[in-house]
């Protein structure tokens, strides 16, 4: 092989390519400037924490003093804040700390995690039925996580009654 011949060939890239090169270069450049002007950037970063829910059912039905109860335990995953999280069912139900029945409930006003704000692996929150109501074993209760704007939400874990 010849040196010379290497500073004297001219073979290059095609006009062509070059040319699809640049517009492709101008397309990405283009849509990355239209995310963050359009403020399509901020959603993106808003997506559902992922975190995983076990639940632990106790049936009471047979005993007429007690109540069904739930709890659901957070298995691992991302932190969450109380303040974003929402047990809500098709029958009513008694939150912990409270004396009234409800259908949904938010997990900062429960007084389960006390005065943490964040739900973390190994927490727990129970929930049990009316007293003497057989609803609950037909119920879906779900653990539903909302944005602080309330445009966003996703359910994180479901669970159906026995009866369901």
């Amino acid at each position: 092989m010849k040196l010379n011949e290497l500073f004297t060939d001219d073979d290059a890239v095609s006009p062509v390519i070059g040319v699809i090169l640049m517009v492709a270069i101008t397309v990405i450049l283009a849509a990355v400037i239209a995310t963050f002007v359009l403020g399509l950037g901020q959603q993106v970063s808003e997506t559902a924490p992922r975190a995983s829910f076990s639940t632990d059912y106790t049936d009471n039905s047979g005993d007429a003093t007690k109540t069904d109860k739930l709890n659901f335990t957070h298995d691992g995953g991302d932190t969450i804040e109380a303040q974003f999280l929402t047990i809500s069912s098709d029958t009513n139900f008694d939150p912990p700390g409270s004396t009234s029945s409800t259908d949904s409930t938010t997990f900062s006003e429960t007084d389960a995690y006390g005065s943490s704000s964040q739900v973390s692996a190994g927490d727990s929150i129970g929930i049990a039925s009316e007293t003497n109501s057989d609803d609950f074993r037909s119920s879906t209760v779900r653990i539903v996580w909302s944005n602080g704007e309330g445009d966003s939400s996703a359910t994180l874990t479901k669970w159906e009654g026995p009866d369901a």
